[in-house]
């Protein structure tokens, strides 16, 4: 028999994820269907979210062959019945404070800075890029990990070696645009573009850096249609873009700058921001969600 969820000790609750102490050297990492955007944790979930967000780390995390956080897989014998398919049980690790991020193109916040300044986390680029540029080679963009409500901070690496150390920071590089550039050949052969991700290492008690947290999943990245693909225009994504569009959009009656959070979303774009998410995974793995675990 399974455990309930209420014989662990919670751990965390962040904007999507909780952890809960199973062991001295495991705990369980659940994935919610909450959504956040514009720094707010919306009331409307999008369903299966966290079952498809779970679905895409475990493929990617096998596909990619690195040393990772899994203890178990998606049918382990820890995980409740109450959370399966959308938990996992991972390995206790020392969490690096750093979010390391790769980006293939420029876009977001990339784009931004670069307008201000011609680079982005110190690193100049050439003159006349445009939102949705192609960079000659992946670049490593880490940034600060903010506290819940917070926006996380564009550092350079020479900030970043300061607060943990040249020789792990030359590590946290060297990983993230390695596994960025392996996840990005991976979906570009399904027909779909990797433009930027980011990832949370750990360090395990043999000193190893260790991929934690998500990967590649369509909350930790932006992912782009090839089909679609248009430099100087903001692209569709595999994401929560449609959430965000409406939120931004004359339909919402809510602005940015309201001070207060947005408001319920409508169904049809839920549906539409759950069947993005599935699209997502199925065309990238080649699985149909369907046979994914914790389904009704």
């Amino acid at each position: 028999m399974r455990p309930q969820l209420s014989e662990y000790s919670p751990i965390y609750s962040g904007k999507v994820r909780e952890l809960y102490a199973i062991d001295d050297e495991h705990m369980l990492l659940v994935a919610s269907d909450r959504l956040s955007a514009f720094d707010y944790i919306l009331d409307t979930p999008i369903p299966d979210k966290g079952r498809i967000l779970t679905a895409m780390s475990v493929f990617f995390f096998g596909a990619l062959g690195v040393r990772n956080h899994l203890a178990g897989d998606a049918f382990d014998p820890r995980i409740p019945d109450s959370v399966l398919g959308r938990a996992l049980v991972v390995r206790r690790l020392a969490m690096v404070p750093v979010e390391c991020v790769a980006r293939g193109y420029l876009t977001g916040s990339g784009i931004k800075e670069y307008r201000a300044t011609s680079t982005v986390c110190g690193i100049p680029l050439p003159a006349g890029l445009v939102d949705g540029s192609r960079l000659e080679q992946p670049i490593f963009t880490p940034a600060t990990k903010a506290a819940l409500g917070n926006h996380d901070e564009n550092v350079s690496f020479g900030e970043v070696a300061e607060a943990v150390g040249g020789e792990l920071a030359a590590r946290l590089r060297d990983a993230t645009l390695d596994i960025y550039s392996a996840g990005a050949a991976i979906a570009r052969a399904k027909g779909i573009l990797l433009a930027d991700t980011k990832f949370e290492f750990g360090i395990d008690l043999d000193g190893e850096l260790v991929l934690a947290d998500e990967v590649l999943t369509p909350d930790s990245s932006r992912y782009w249609d090839v089909a679609d693909y248009e430099p100087g225009r903001t692209q569709p994504s595999f994401d929560k873009q449609i959430v965000r569009n409406w939120l931004t959009g004359p339909d919402s009656g809510w602005s940015t700058a309201d001070g207060v959070p947005p408001p319920t979303l409508p169904a049809e774009v839920t549906e539409r921001t759950r069947a993005r998410y599935i699209e997502a995974y199925e065309r990238i793995s080649g699985l149909s969600f369907a046979d994914w675990p914790g389904g009704q």
